[in-house]
C-alpha cells in the first residue's frame, strides 16, 4: 500500500468522519489480500501519520452482569448496543463510545475523550453512556457496565474518493477475556466497509472476488469463541469456518 496517496487524520475525519453509516465485514484469508489491494479503485488513499500507516488498537468492551449488549445482539434485537473504550496504542488518545442501530440498518456511534485508557467507567462517564443510549432508544439506566472482552489489532484505513467512504483492515486480531484465556485467528483478516447509503466501490470489488458479508462482530464473536455456554447461532458458521480449531486450540 505504500503506493498510495496518503491522507491525514483531520482531513479523513472532516470528508468521511460517518458516524452514523452502513457497515459491512468480511472475513478473509490474509493470501487474498494481495488480490483485493490490486483492485481497488482509482484515486484511493491511505491514512498515514508521521509516516505510519498501520495503527495498533485496543478496545475494551463493557457490558451489564447479564451480558445485556451481548444477548440482544445474539438474538437480533432492535435496540442493541455496545460500548467500549477504544484505545489508540500508537497516539495514546482513548475514547468511551457507545454504538447503537439507525434506522434502515444503519450505525450510529458516539464518542467522548476519556482520559487515562482505564477499562473501567467512573461515574460521569458511565452517565454519558448511559444517555448516549437513551438517545438512541436503549433504556440503561440501571445498567451496570464491566469489563466483559478485551480485543486487540493492528488497522490500515483507505479513504474512497469517488464516495465519501471508509474501508478498514484489521490484522493480527487477538481476543482476550478478563484474567484470560485468548484467542487469535491466524490467516485471517477483517475488511470492513464503511459508507453512507450507497455500495462502496470495495464492496462490488470482493462481491466480485465472491467474498460476501458475514455477521462477524469483534465483540460478540469473539465472546461467542471463547464463550461455549452462550448462544451463538447468528455466528455459528462464522465460529466454524473460522474460529473453531483456533478456540480449541486456545482452550487446551
Amino acid at each position: 500500500m505504500d503506493e498510495l496517496a496518503p491522507i491525514g487524520l483531520d482531513e479523513l475525519v472532516d470528508r468521511a468522519g460517518l458516524l452514523t453509516r452502513v457497515d459491512r465485514k468480511y472475513l478473509l484469508p490474509v493470501a487474498v489480500l494481495p488480490q483485493v489491494l490490486a483492485g481497488l479503485p482509482a484515486g484511493t488513499r491511505v491514512l498515514r501519520i508521521d509516516r505510519r500507516q498501520r495503527f495498533r488498537y485496543r478496545s475494551a468492551y463493557l457490558d451489564t452482569p447479564g451480558l445485556d449488549s451481548y444477548l440482544t445482539t445474539a438474538h437480533r434485537r432492535r435496540r442493541r448496543f455496545k460500548v467500549r473504550i477504544r484505545s489508540y496504542l500508537d497516539s495514546g488518545t482513548h475514547f468511551l463510545e457507545t454504538k447503537t442501530r439507525g434506522p434502515r440498518g444503519t450505525t450510529v456511534k458516539t464518542r467522548f475523550p476519556y482520559e487515562g485508557g482505564r477499562t473501567h467507567l467512573d461515574p460521569d462517564m458511565r452517565d454519558l453512556a448511559v444517555a448516549a443510549l437513551a438517545d438512541a432508544g436503549v433504556a440503561a439506566e440501571g445498567f451496570r457496565f464491566d469489563l466483559a472482552l478485551t480485543t486487540a489489532y493492528e488497522r490500515t484505513t483507505l479513504f474512497l474518493p469517488s464516495t465519501s467512504s471508509r474501508v478498514t483492515i484489521d490484522e493480527h486480531l487477538t481476543w482476550t477475556l478478563p484474567g484470560g484465556p485468548a484467542l487469535t485467528t491466524p490467516g485471517r483478516v477483517i475488511v470492513e466497509t464503511k459508507s453512507g447509503r450507497s455500495t462502496s466501490p470495495v464492496d462490488r470489488l470482493l462481491w466480485s472476488l465472491s467474498h460476501r458479508p458475514c455477521p462477524v462482530s469483534k465483540y460478540a464473536t469473539g465472546l461467542a469463541a471463547l464463550r461455549p455456554d452462550l448462544p451463538a447461532n447468528r455466528w455459528r458458521s462464522v465460529l466454524r469456518r473460522h474460529f473453531e480449531s483456533t478456540a480449541a486450540a486456545e482452550r487446551c
